[in-house]
């Protein structure tokens, strides 16, 4: 296994015993067969037990597994003659974020990212997924122009959160990040948004004011990362941990709270184990929600994307202040 997590360690020693007694069966009369098939079946149910039962921290950890599908990754495998674009007729381009026009199944559609690198080079190119205010607005620019043109808009979730460096908040990053929760919320064409790694503050809800938003199985959504709650909350980042389990994160939770619309399946171990597979589960959803969505009018589309905000979250009024 390539790049294992803490929790997949113990799948890697046995993966490792089974490998080690098929070498020695190699070069060896003794036969191992009947042990090395015994081994197989312990892995395949030991396998079961791990995915199946992974804590909010196992999942933080595949959501940011180095190998992680990217939106690119994604566009390859989804679309057809994307047509990137760049640019927010403001300042400049902000790699951060891709966005084009695209044709999905034949449907010209305008879809759009956060796009972290692979490696070191390509994640400086990209300042690790977090966009600076340019790239916010070369999201909001493409965005007027699907709703212009009636090309329905789909946006891929995948950052840690917004640049918070000195030239971003120079640039107008919080008016930008505003600017497009504004818009976004009157846009007359159907918004899908998908979660494919990590959803971090308003840098993703820049991104994520949708008709539907759908979550990868194992990707997490959250309003600050583990480590920045843990660090608040108990002056120790080491502690994130318990802050994963307590913040409620995860495509379960959210659901559960009535937050996203519906979770995605993955491929077991995490999509970085077969692209491919996992960009036709994102495709099953997204045109089960472009079936629902395309037939409805601009004002049905305005006002179910209304209702569904509105409902999110409980509040209650205290009325005995004098214990406050």
């Amino acid at each position: 296994m390539v790049n294992e997590l803490e929790f997949e360690k113990p799948l890697v020693e046995l993966q490792k015993k089974i490998e080690e007694l098929k070498e020695f069966t190699k070069d060896s009369d003794v036969d191992l067969t009947s042990e090395i098939t015994k081994l197989e079946a312990r892995y395949k149910k030991l396998e079961n037990e791990i995915y199946q039962s992974m804590k909010p921290w196992d999942r933080v950890q595949v959501a940011r597994h180095p190998n992680r599908p990217t939106t690119l990754d994604y566009i390859k495998h989804l679309f057809t003659d994307f047509f990137e674009l760049h640019g927010d007729r403001l300042f400049g381009d902000d790699e951060a974020i891709v966005a084009g026009i695209a044709k999905y199944k034949g449907l010209p559609v305008t879809v759009m990212g956060h796009q972290r690198g692979k490696d070191t080079k390509e994640n400086i190119r990209r300042n690790f997924g977090m966009p600076h205010p340019e790239g916010y607005r070369k999201a909001l620019r493409l965005m007027k122009q699907a709703d212009k043109f009636n090309r329905p808009i789909i946006c891929f979730i995948d950052t840690k959160g917004a640049y918070p460096g000195k030239a971003a908040e120079e640039r107008g990053q919080s008016e930008a990040i505003a600017r497009n929760l504004f818009e976004m919320a009157g846009l007359s064409v159907p918004v899908i948004c998908v979660v494919i790694g990590e959803g971090g503050s308003g840098g993703a809800l820049a991104l994520g004011l949708g008709n539907h938003i759908h979550m990868l199985e194992n990707s997490i959504y959250s309003v600050i990362s583990p480590e920045g709650a843990a660090s608040i909350l108990w002056k120790d980042a080491s502690k994130a941990k318990l802050a994963a389990e307590s913040m409620r994160i995860t495509a379960p939770d959210l659901k559960e709270l009535g937050i996203i619309d519906d979770i995605i399946p993955e491929v077991k171990g995490g999509a970085h184990r077969d692209i491919k597979a996992q960009a036709e589960f994102i495709g099953s959803a997204l045109e089960k929600s472009l079936k629902e969505l395309l037939p409805l009018t601009s004002e049905q589309l305005i006002e179910s994307r209304y209702e569904k905000y509105k409902m999110m979250g409980k509040f209650s009024e205290e009325k005995d202040y004098a214990n406050i």
